[in-house]
């Protein structure tokens, strides 16, 4: 199985909504970085582990069962992807980036940020932690993300490569909020007769920071109960 849609823009542009849409139309499946972080596959954080560090995994082992790609980390290899699958048409995703910036920063950005370094000896932590700093943070923005104004270059850059790296055919520059209309037509596929899928997962991210706010005190407390623990067992053999 060879991947039909390729999709190049960054996560945070409605690649979960576009994820949706495109299984709607009939692409199964779409790879996404739900795929690379929930334990279905688990060899998926070890591919783009190891891609990160350098491998070059087969992409059609990556991508075996899978008919389409976006977001994160896909899309910061569509053009790899766009030369090893010819026959698969590429959308770029986009929104205006003051909106995106604030989305990213806020989410995929801060739930990295926020993680308690004692869960990076866990081998999973771990992984993922190196994996999205190699690709995302570190790689595509240099280490720079919290510098909007390089953040907003990356961006651009990233936007005319893509334009001018594809014939127009083959391209389709696309905002969720378009609809079906203009992706359904680039991809030669009837309008499906329902809304637009409109997935927003923000609150999660927001849940799950909190989450690791809260997990960055966990050895505390736990260390404290056992010290405890330990104080009273010494005392009740005295």
């Amino acid at each position: 199985m060879a991947l039909k849609v390729i999709g190049a823009g960054f996560g945070r542009t409605g690649t979960l909504s576009m994820k949706a849409a495109l299984e709607r139309l009939g692409f199964n499946k779409c790879h996404h970085m739900i795929e690379v972080l929930m334990p279905d596959d688990p060899t998926q954080l070890d591919y783009w582990d190891a891609i990160g560090q350098g491998e070059r995994p087969g992409w059609d082992d990556i991508f075996d069962g899978y008919e389409a790609c976006v977001d994160f980390p896909s899309s910061v290899y569509w053009k790899e992807l766009s030369e090893a699958y010819p026959d698969a048409k590429v959308v770029l995703t986009v929104r205006d980036f003051e909106s995106w910036y604030k989305s990213a920063a806020s989410t995929i950005f801060a739930v990295g940020k926020s993680q308690p370094a004692w869960t990076k000896i866990i081998p999973k932590p771990r992984k993922i932690s190196r994996m999205t700093d190699n690709i995302i943070w570190q790689g595509k923005f240099d280490g720079k993300f919290e510098d909007k104004a390089y953040a907003e270059q990356v961006w651009n850059n990233h936007i005319e490569e893509v334009k001018d790296g594809l014939p127009a055919d083959r391209l389709l520059v696309f905002q969720v909020k378009d609809g079906w209309g203009s992706l359904c037509a680039f991809l030669n596929l009837p309008i499906p007769d329902e809304a637009f899928p409109r997935v927003n997962d923000t609150a999660q991210f927001h849940e799950m920071i909190k989450g690791m706010n809260r997990m960055a005190h966990v050895p505390w407390i736990a260390g404290g109960v056992l010290i405890a623990a330990a104080i009273a067992a010494y005392l009740a053999f005295q």
